[in-house]
């Protein structure tokens, strides 16, 4: 049985995943901030860069990535990766390759992983006062399957009480990142009446993610429709919904 792993940590975590530049923690980084695997290309090459001007002690640990059924992401020991060091002293000023690559390839579904990248904290003196902060890069690793199929939808959208609930469901066999999710509500003049963006995230095979908006009573009662755009890295999705004023109504 799998051991499973909750997102927490009690110290400070970074995680390299939205951005496409290298990440920094403190005075070191991580390239590629992702890794991109397929049955052709089954390893793939990180570096870890100390710009600062002490040597840096790492640990690097793999496990599997997934997500409930309310699209909280899940962690789980795993050994489909293998992966040289686990363990580097990194001197200033120099660099560290970490090369990782995937035992068995993904068929009909994509797999996906991170790679956890962690600083050891340096021993303190007794008499110190300090906390020590270990800073944690998890890195994703995607392994495409045999034919890729990007599918999502916006499977529910409801507004009971003055609360807009949306659901978003990935219907693929591969993630998207869902940058963002914006509501705009307009009245029987075409008048913009409420708007919100909602930063999204990664979104994997087969999950679904519900969104909750309250709505200003003002704005809910005023508006004859609403409207939900999600914008994601592969694809876009809109549904509209026509509101009545006792959706607004507790």
């Amino acid at each position: 049985m799998k051991n499973i792993i909750k997102p927490f940590y009690p110290f400070l975590t970074i995680l390299a995943l939205l951005f496409a530049h290298p990440v920094f923690a403190n005075e070191w980084q991580v390239i590629p901030i992702r890794l991109d695997l397929d049955r052709a290309t089954k390893s793939g090459v990180l570096t870890i860069k100390n710009k600062g001007d002490e040597a840096l002690n790492v640990q690097i640990k793999a496990f599997e990535w997934s997500q409930d059924t309310n699209g909280k992401d899940q962690y789980s020991e795993t050994a489909d990766l293998i992966f040289l060091p686990r363990i580097a002293t990194i001197e200033k000023q120099a660099d560290q390759l970490v090369r990782a690559a995937i035992k068995v390839p993904a068929t009909a579904k994509e797999k996906t992983y991170r790679l956890f990248i962690e600083e050891i904290p340096k021993a303190r003196k007794a008499e110190s006062t300090g906390v020590a902060i270990a800073v944690r890069f998890g890195v994703p690793i995607f392994v495409k399957p045999l034919k890729e199929e990007i599918r999502g939808e916006i499977a529910k959208m409801e507004l009971a009480k003055g609360v807009l609930s949306v659901t978003v469901k990935n219907t693929g066999n591969i993630h998207f990142n869902t940058n963002s999710l914006v509501v705009r509500m307009q009245n029987s003049k075409g008048e913009e009446v409420f708007t919100k963006d909602i930063k999204g995230w990664y979104l994997l095979s087969d999950i679904s993610r519900d969104h909750v908006v309250p709505l200003p009573e003002k704005a809910c009662l005023e508006a004859v429709v609403a409207e939900i755009e999600i914008k994601a890295d592969k694809l876009n999705l809109k549904r509209r919904l026509d509101i009545k004023k006792t959706m607004c109504m507790p």
